[in-house]
């Protein structure tokens, strides 16, 4: 398609002034419709068939310069195109199953070393996205797990539930769901949920930024059988940016607040393709908490080499 697209000025300046000779100076403005060129009906047709919206603008735009005349009926022909396209996919949306329109990615690193020191370490996530007309759903599951010299250094794990009820294409309102459970930063469980506004403030195709904020309710039970419950304010954010189709750059946050202990996580992610869905991945996450209990450090980080399969 790029061919055709660079070869289209030099297309137009030999095929609009025969278009514009062949056109009666009588009454042109009662004409009902102005014939397209045949290079530029072709190149619109062709980018249209293509099913690429950004060539289908490029077309309009040249077209448009390059022949005031039919400009408009370019654009008429664009716009119908991309109403169509959009009236067969809400169908399609609204007609699919429950487990139907899930896309994610599934994240599987780990390390083994043996001779002076013996360790065994694998960090898996999942995480999955069902897009829908009024509502999106997101699932995720993780788990990080190292064993040294026979004894057990770190074990993490997480799973979140997130609905979101769109009220247009940049506003929602979100709830959440989480459970963690990190006997190294001093919980057995962990349970929080929340509920909130949503606001998406970049929405690009090379960069995103979701941003959350509401209340929220949290419950420990510490790894010194005490409990504590609290209401908490939460806040998120969600950032994006592809800097290449096969770079792209992470950032994910949380920060739940409250009386007692509040707790601060972010992963910072570098994400490049290898080949096709598959992505080498590095890594670095931060846990911050407050008031950890005795004996327990306020931070713990991570940092990982993984594979992610997208799908």
């Amino acid at each position: 398609m790029r061919a055709p697209l660079f070869a289209l000025p030099l297309l137009l300046a030999t095929t609009v002034p025969a278009a514009a000779a062949a056109t009666t100076d009588d009454k042109p403005h009662e004409q009902e419709e102005v014939a397209i060129p045949a290079p530029i009906r072709a190149m619109l047709e062709a980018a249209i068939a293509s099913g690429n919206d950004g060539e289908v603008s490029t077309i309009v735009k040249y077209a448009r310069t390059a022949d005031p005349a039919s400009g408009d009926a370019v654009a008429r022909i664009a716009e119908t195109w991309r109403a169509e396209r959009k009236r067969a996919n809400d169908t399609r949306v609204r007609e699919a199953g429950v487990f139907n329109l899930w896309r994610g990615r599934a994240e599987l690193g780990g390390y083994l070393t043996t001779g002076n020191s013996e360790t065994v370490g694998a960090t898996g996530v999942l995480d999955l996205t069902r897009e829908g007309l009024e509502w999106r759903h997101k699932v995720r599951l993780q788990a990080d797990y190292q064993r040294s010299l026979g004894v057990t250094t770190r074990e993490h794990y997480l799973a979140s539930y997130e609905p979101n009820y769109k009220i247009d294409s940049r506003r929602y309102i979100y709830g959440a769901g989480q459970f963690e459970s990190d006997r190294f930063l001093g919980y057995d469980q962990r349970y929080s949920t929340s509920i909130g506004a949503g606001y998406s403030a970049i929405q690009t195709p090379a960069m995103k930024l979701d941003l959350e904020l509401g209340p929220a309710y949290r419950y420990t039970a510490f790894t010194d059988a005490t409990t504590q419950s609290s209401l908490a304010a939460r806040g998120s954010l969600d950032f994006a940016w592809k800097f290449t189709p096969g770079l792209k750059l992470t950032q994910v946050a949380s920060a739940y607040l409250e009386r007692y202990n509040s707790t601060v996580s972010g992963t910072t992610a570098l994400a490049a393709r290898v080949v096709g869905p598959l992505s080498a991945q590095l890594s670095y996450v931060v846990q911050y908490e407050s008031t950890p209990p005795a004996g327990r450090r306020t931070t713990d980080t991570t940092s990982r080499a993984s594979l992610v399969y997208t799908f």
